[in-house]
């Protein structure tokens, strides 16, 4: 508290207008409380939350001009969760936008006290993050590839190494460890006082004891905020209200569902050693002992993240400030003992304190920001899953440019508010997958792990019959997606605990369901793909469409347009197949992910016109993919209809009878580049259609076959996937799809000047394909996607995509190539000598391999098993 007490006292005395703005002061016994200074009547943004966040965004709204700002507090500034971080800020994050903001939050910390005069308790002090296994070692190794290329130093140690940077730590058990020493410490509560200081200098109003009731929506938009003080009108809402951010959406007659939920946190502070711990000393991250340790006024405070957390709060309890909550020292145990095995020196060591405080955790571990997909103005930024010193400075900055400008300076995708639908706002779901993120904050994570609470929440109608058939699971958006199927006799446990960087135990599974893909039939259910239908009653669906989307969809009823959905600056908001149904209706495919983000484009940008109808249709419909040579002869039994390419061509929809059902949309698409066609089935006749397919399929060798399958296919062809490759960021001339832009035909659409610039003038990044040539399969690191790509030996960018391609038995990857001027960084344009007259590497986990870059999908020469000698990859030609 006495921290606590003082930055209060240090801040007010260096702005002394604030006493003036605040709702309510510190009196003595003989001086009056003086009356609190009453609220504007209107605003252009209003903030909810005093803490890190809030402020964050406040500083940085007024840093970009923006200065009819309010800010609210419950109760005061950095009270809340804020008041209780630990303070480390680092940078050593697996995610690139993470990594980022972490990074900026550094950068900004560091000038924030010569900048406020309030001091902030940074300190460089720098991180070790040890590893106790080799497989701990790798994932470090990765981090440390992607700090290294972002030009933020960091070295893979020795346990000797670590030794001498910290010598109170026990290396008996330690392989090895990552250093980075610019991560650093700061005093949260102090950041958040010095980023208000400066925020109220650039003229946002600060006022606490202020409780917002609920925000206002009419016709879908923000119109004002209602508090226990009166009302503010306002433009902007930002909702940083931590841990009661999600009560704060739901407070309003129109609900803005934010799914996070608080735990409890526990850390302990100790009295200083004898000889008093220096503060320079680097921050220790143990993971695989779940605790981290930072120096502490010459003792130490240490936490972590237990297997067994504590939810509380689930039935939406608050309080204004929060305070200490009840000790649990029988729950701390666990982290106590491994800190004594880390530290042994620290077994005399007198304790202080055991701190439990409340920190909220999101459902899949990445923090919440951007704007709701239901009310226009209201933004959120929430969840920081115990890394909100860290992302601070970052995610205020990025939250205050697309309230600004409409978009941040970064793909923030993975963060977005709208990643999420209202299946993850379930309080149950949210409990209980809560209870499962807060130990993986520091479980090793391999590629493609999965949840494993929350599931079965939505699925195909064909789940059952799938799952007795060996199906295994993975969930996107909610939804149950087939990753493989495990043939009779293998064994499923060992499958499902199978985690590795290297070549996993179902290579050989999906190796067969490719090769079925490529030499007979196999069926996959596909059904979590979005699907929305967009019809009018005159020519309103297709002028609006034409407007929205970059390829031309005016086509003859019953084609099919692979077509971006871009953005002012010609990015990819989407990336979908349109199928024209008729003059007036057309039918919608886009990835899974893309339900919710899609929706709200489409909705803000489709006029207001009733003659005009967007539905969401993607519950309605099964969606089974017939992909290899042989669907055509299994299609055209079950419909009594010729199915050749001559009679059913590609990229064609038509409604069929299949077996005993009709109303079936069937297209000759596959997205994978393969022949075969995609099945929309009426829900009602979905397990009747899989049947038949099935049963008729049996001489034609059809099988199963799930998601890695496709995966494969796709890469190896060089496809594109959105979310993955293609993101706000990317246009189609940077991904090689100009010939899916109607540029020619003289008419106008969304992006448009961006694109004929580039079609001019050329582009920064051109989307490549990699061929690794001396990665041994068996034996070396998989690349999984993320690894650094080089040029020459030069860091150029990162892989978006990475797959085993059964067909030439070698690693490809998808990623994009930038080209910088060496003396001045200066970005350049990438043309196809750049492309193909370079050297390539690609860093897996600090290793290099050689790679042959590619900008063009393999010929058909490719499409027959080879032996990796006799591929000859300088013959490659487009298909």
């Amino acid at each position: 508290m006495f921290l606590r007490l003082l930055s209060d006292i240090q801040w007010r005395a260096a702005h002394p207008t604030w006493r003036r703005m605040t709702s309510s002061q510190r009196s003595s016994s003989t001086t009056a409380e003086p009356q609190p200074v009453a609220l504007p009547a209107q605003a252009q943004v209003v903030i909810c939350g005093g803490g890190v966040m809030g402020t964050s965004v406040a500083y940085h709204l007024s840093k970009m001009g923006w200065k009819d700002i309010v800010l609210l507090e419950q109760g005061r500034l950095a009270a809340g969760t804020t008041r209780f971080c630990a303070g480390i800020v680092s940078a050593a994050r697996p995610m690139s936008i993470e990594l980022k903001m972490a990074h900026y939050s550094n950068k900004l910390y560091q000038q924030l006290e010569q900048e406020t005069g309030v001091q902030t308790g940074y300190m460089k002090t720098g991180s070790i993050s040890l590893a106790q296994t080799q497989d701990r070692l790798i994932s470090l190794k990765r981090i440390a590839s992607s700090l290294n290329v972002m030009g933020i130093p960091c070295e893979i140690i020795s346990p000797k190494k670590v030794l001498q940077l910290h010598p109170l730590i026990n290396i008996h058990d330690l392989v090895g460890a990552m250093y980075v020493p610019e991560d650093a410490l700061v005093s949260s509560a102090n950041v958040s006082l010095a980023l208000a200081t400066a925020a109220s200098r650039n003229g946002v109003q600060i006022h606490e004891r202020t409780c917002v009731s609920h925000v206002t929506i009419q016709k879908g938009r923000v119109t004002g905020v209602e508090t226990d003080r009166g009302r503010i009108q306002c433009e902007y809402f930002v909702n940083c209200a931590g841990q009661w951010a999600y009560e704060l959406g739901h407070s309003g007659e129109e609900p803005v569902h934010i799914p996070l939920h608080a735990c409890e946190h526990f850390y302990l502070l100790t009295h200083p050693l004898k000889e008093p711990l220096s503060s320079s000393l680097p921050t220790i991250v143990d993971p695989d002992g779940r605790i981290y340790i930072r120096n502490w006024q010459g003792g130490i405070l240490s936490g972590g993240f237990e297997k067994n957390p504590k939810p509380l709060f689930t039935e939406g309890r608050n309080q204004l400030e929060i305070q200490n909550l009840q000790e649990d020292w029988d729950h701390f145990g666990p982290l106590l003992s491994a800190l004594l095995r880390r530290m042994p020196g620290l077994e005399s060591l007198q304790i202080m304190q055991l701190v439990n405080c409340p920190e909220s955790f999101t459902p899949d571990m990445r923090c919440i920001m951007g704007e709701s997909p239901t009310a226009r103005g209201y933004f959120v930024l929430a969840g920081m899953n115990s890394a909100g010193i860290s992302y601070g400075g970052g995610a205020g900055k990025y939250l205050a440019e697309w309230i600004v400008n409409g978009y941040p300076s970064e793909n923030v995708w993975p963060l977005d508010l709208k990643r999420f639908g209202t299946l993850q706002s379930s309080r149950t779901f949210l409990r209980h997958r809560v209870m499962e993120v807060m130990p993986l904050m520091y479980d090793l994570k391999v590629p493609r792990w999965d949840f494993q609470t929350g599931r079965q929440l939505r699925t195909s109608p064909l789940y059952d019959r799938l799952d007795a058939q060996g199906a295994r699971w993975m969930e996107k958006h909610g939804f149950e997606r087939v990753k493989y199927f495990v043939p009779p006799g293998n064994d499923l446990l060992d499958l499902d605990h199978s985690k590795t960087f290297y070549k996993p135990d179902w290579f050989d599974i999906v190796g067969s369901e490719v090769k079925c893909c490529k030499e007979a039939v196999c069926v996959i259910d596909m059904s979590s793909f979005t699907k929305f239908e967009i019809s009018s009653t005159g020519d309103q669906a297709l002028e609006s469409l034409q407007y929205l989307f970059s390829n031309d969809l005016d086509v003859p009823v019953g084609h099919v347009v692979h077509t971006g959905m871009l953005n002012e600056n010609g990015g990819y908001e989407n990336d979908c197949s349109i199928a024209r149904l008729s003059k007036r209706s057309f039918f919608m495919i886009s990835p899974t992910d893309q339900q919710v983000h899609c929706w709200t484009w489409l909705k803000n940008h489709l006029p207001d016109d009733s003659n005009l109808v967007l539905e969401d249709v993607t519950w309605k419909y099964t969606a089974l993919n017939l992909i290899g040579p042989r669907a055509v002869d299994v299609l055209s039994e079950l419909s009594y209809a010729p199915m050749t390419a001559e009679h059913f061509p590609s990229l064609f929809c038509k409604e069929m009878s299949v077996g005993y059902a009709n109303g079936i949309r069937v297209m000759s698409i596959t997205h994978t580049g393969e022949p075969g066609f995609v099945l929309y089935i009426p829900i009602e006749y979905a397990l009747h259609v899989y049947n038949e397919v099935m049963n008729m399929g049996q001489k034609y060798g059809i099988r199963n076959a799930g998601y890695y399958a496709l995966r494969s296919l796709r890469i190896e062809k060089f496809f594109a996937f959105w979310g993955q490759d293609l993101d706000a960021f990317t246009t189609p001339m940077e991904c090689g799809r100009e010939f899916q832009v109607k540029l020619d035909k003289g008419m106008e659409f969304l992006g448009q000047e961006v694109l004929l610039e580039q079609k001019q003038n050329g582009v920064y990044k051109r989307f490549t394909m990699f061929i690794l040539e001396d990665h041994d399969t068996d034996m070396d690191l998989w690349p999984w996607w993320g690894e650094p790509i080089f040029r020459n030996g030069r860091y150029v960018g990162k892989t978006t995509s990475s797959a085993y391609s059964y067909t030439l038995e070698r690693h490809v990857c998808l990623g994009f190539v930038h080209h910088f001027d060496e003396q001045t960084g200066e970005k350049l344009v990438v043309t196809t000598d750049f492309i193909n007259q370079g050297e390539y590497e690609i860093d897996i986990a600090g290793q290099r391999f050689q790679a042959k870059a590619k900008l063009y999908p393999f010929s058909s020469l490719f499409t027959q098993r080879r032996r990796k000698d006799e591929v000859e990859l300088s013959g490659y030609q487009r298909e």
